[in-house]
């Protein structure tokens, strides 16, 4: 890197600017986006080269020293995604401009495209069959080129689930499903919550199951991490990439179609948008998986959306909206755990 490390916007000053982007930044002006739970967040406005972008978004760690340290790992995670990984897949993402991290701590500086006026996808509200078909469809570009990869295994961070990784997962979701019960009191209905109740007993065995499937899964692939196109159409854009992991593909499609969709529509829609999924799967050169093999994997992969739900809500910074977000995720997931029988496949 060509600039030296900084970690606060005060810091990111012209000179430093130039030296990272390597163009010559007269003016920059920062403004906050987003409310910076996990880091913080900037636009740059900047003037300069006539080739400088206009804005850029600039991602730094959170301001608190001790969050600091404790979200290093999910940082570092980040930054080798836009520094190594994502050159080698199709997935639409920021391109990243400059990324740099300390050996140690949680210090680390990223400079992005900025994709405005994108438009960030609404959890809450839902979306469009259209839109969760342009997402999944993206979403293979993510899994498709380094589908079972054994050379992901050798990327420092990556690894698959092992049995003590499952055994303390599943020794921590029991409590956490009890204080995500207790938080979300009156914003489930019972029938959700039997169904939360019933995870515990089988979270372990899903977690270390089909590992024979591996590739490189966002985690958290919603509506609030995808950018839209303003007034529709396709080129919807990942964000947020600090849960990087590896693990069955199918978790990602599962989360993302039954986060998105009310229950009928969710209904009447996924077995197409599966079927578009691993239509663009093939395209991206992923053999000897058949669409019914990839339909399995979207029942099974259900949990996905309670295991990060509950650890989310349970464990993160409580908002209004935050609570009221986990609990629609969670209605609608539920309702998939038990129309697609998710259950009775572990």
């Amino acid at each position: 890197m060509s600039a030296p490390l900084v970690a606060e916007v005060d810091e990111l000053t012209p000179a430093w600017l130039s030296s990272a982007l390597g163009r010559r930044v007269d003016t920059v002006t920062a403004r906050p986006v987003g409310t910076g739970q996990i880091g913080t967040c900037f636009r740059l406005t900047l003037t300069g080269d006539p080739h400088l972008p206009a804005t850029v978004l600039a991602k730094l760690p959170a301001a608190d020293p001790a969050a600091r340290a404790l979200l290093a790992n999910p940082y570092r995670t980040e930054l080798r995604f836009y520094r190594e990984i994502l050159p080698t897949l199709a997935v639409r993402a920021p391109q990243p401009y400059y990324a740099d991290m300390a050996a140690e701590g949680g210090d680390f500086v990223l400079l992005l495209e900025d994709l405005a006026p994108a438009e960030q996808g609404d959890q809450i509200a839902g979306c469009t069959v259209d839109q969760v078909r342009d997402a999944v469809v993206n979403l293979a570009g993510l899994h498709g080129p380094r589908w079972c990869d054994p050379t992901l295994l050798a990327i420092e961070g990556l690894a698959l689930n092992g049995p003590d990784d499952a055994a303390l997962m599943a020794e921590l979701f029991g409590p956490a499903a009890d204080l995500f019960l207790s938080n979300l009191a009156g914003l489930l209905a019972p029938g959700d919550e039997a169904t939360v109740r019933a995870v515990p007993d089988v979270i372990e065995r899903w977690a270390l199951a089909r590992a024979e499937r591996f590739g490189l899964v966002h985690g958290d692939y919603r509506l609030d991490n995808l950018l839209f196109p303003p007034g529709g159409g396709p080129g919807v854009v990942a964000v947020d990439w600090q849960t990087l992991s590896l693990a069955l593909p199918a978790r990602d499609l599962a989360y993302a179609i039954a986060t998105s969709l009310d229950p009928d529509a969710r209904r009447a829609a996924e077995r197409e948008l599966v079927a578009a999924y691993h239509a663009a799967l093939v395209g991206h050169g992923v053999a000897a998986y058949s669409l019914e093999e990839c339909w399995d994997d979207y029942r099974f992969a259900q949990l996905q959306v309670p295991l990060v739900a509950v650890f989310g809500q349970a464990y993160g910074a409580r908002t209004e909206r935050g609570d009221r977000m986990f609990a629609v995720m969670t209605a609608r997931s539920c309702a998939a755990v038990r129309d697609l029988g998710t259950l009775d496949l572990v």
